[in-house]
This record gives C-alpha cells, sequence and structure tokens, in this order.
C-alpha cells in the first residue's frame, strides 16, 4: 500500500502520521486556533535565544486574502483557494543583542516551521508548506524589510475531501514516503 508509513527506528506517532495534503475544505479556522499554531512556532529553539521567525498572514474573506493568493504561482492557486489562512515565513538575518549576522537564521526558523506544522497536525488542521509564490512581490506587497530572509507560504485550513481537488493532484494526495535513515546519516564523515 502506497500510503503506508512504517518508521525504521520507534518514533512518536506524531512524526510519521504528520504530512502536508493539499485537500481543504473551505471551512474557516478560528484567529484563536491559528494563534495557536503561532504559540508552537514561538517555543522553538534558536541561537542565543534569538527567535529570527516572522510570521506575515491573511485569514480567508478578510481584505489581505486576496493579496496573498494573488502572490501564489496558479498550480498553488488551484488548492490555496479553499484554504482558512496563507502565511508568509520570513527570517531576520542578523541577531538582535548585536546586529551581527546569524548563520542560522534560517536553520532557527526552520525549527519554529516544523513546530507549526506538528502543533497543526495535532490540531487536526492541515499546515502546507511551499515555495510557489513571487517572493519579490511579497516583500514589496507585504513590507518586508530587506534585514529578513523570505522562506516560504504556508497553507493552512481543515482537511477537505480529495474529490475537491483537481484531478492531476488528486494522484498524489496520499502521505508520502521518506529515505532511509542510512541515506540520510552517515558515521564519521559525509558519505552523500
Amino acid at each position: 500500500m502506497k500510503n503506508q508509513r512504517t518508521p525504521e527506528y520507534p518514533v512518536h506517532k506524531q512524526f510519521v502520521k504528520r504530512w502536508s495534503p493539499r485537500a481543504l475544505s473551505g471551512e474557516p479556522v478560528t484567529k484563536e486556533q491559528l494563534m495557536t499554531l503561532f504559540e508552537a512556532a514561538k517555543w522553538a529553539p534558536s541561537s542565543y535565544n534569538n527567535q529570527p521567525w516572522r510570521f506575515v498572514y491573511a485569514m480567508r474573506d478578510t481584505p489581505a486574502w486576496s493579496t496573498f493568493m494573488n502572490l501564489l504561482g496558479q498550480f498553488n492557486q488551484q488548492w490555496c483557494q479553499n484554504g482558512a489562512a496563507l502565511v508568509l515565513v520570513c527570517a531576520k538575518k542578523n541577531f538582535e543583542h548585536n546586529n551581527k549576522p546569524s548563520r542560522t537564521h534560517e536553520f532557527d526558523t526552520g525549527a519554529a516551521w516544523m513546530s507549526l506544522a506538528l502543533q497543526g497536525s495535532l490540531s487536526k488542521l492541515v499546515v502546507h508548506g511551499m515555495e510557489g509564490f513571487d517572493y519579490d512581490r511579497a516583500r514589496t506587497e507585504l513590507g518586508i524589510p530587506d534585514d529578513c530572509d523570505i522562506e516560504c507560504m504556508v497553507a493552512i485550513g481543515k482537511k477537505g475531501k480529495k474529490s475537491r481537488l483537481p484531478k492531476e493532484l488528486r494522484k498524489n494526495e496520499f502521505p508520502n514516503q521518506r529515505k532511509k535513515v542510512s541515506e540520510i546519516v552517515f558515521e564519521g564523515r559525509y558519505q552523500g
């Protein structure tokens, strides 16, 4: 069965269960539900406790929604239209305590993104990150300062029926597999 996920080593089921569907119901999520995801992200680890992550969001049926939707590529627009919120994830490049560059700002922001995604999964929400949007227009239209790197856009919503997706997207609407641990972990020296 191609959507059966089985870990090689014992891990908590939340890691195996989390995936990024595209089928969204079009139902709203509350602001409190959305803020709960950001609360989870807030607690991610970061170098010097700098917390470089920044999130800019729009909820469905608000004036900002069309701005966010219009930043998406055509492929992502076709399924994100049924989302409840869109979130732009950014990372401040410099430390706040000395304004020097942080080499781990994107790494730390990735940890915050994963916290948000796991909380979404635990909350039975779809949380799907993507890079298919116009980064330059996002910077301009959403007022992202030059001292921030734009990392990704995230669609959030309630899970919908696969049949709501365009036909070409339905065939991949299942939890995908992962590489074997031996393909990504090397003892002593990089071997990839």
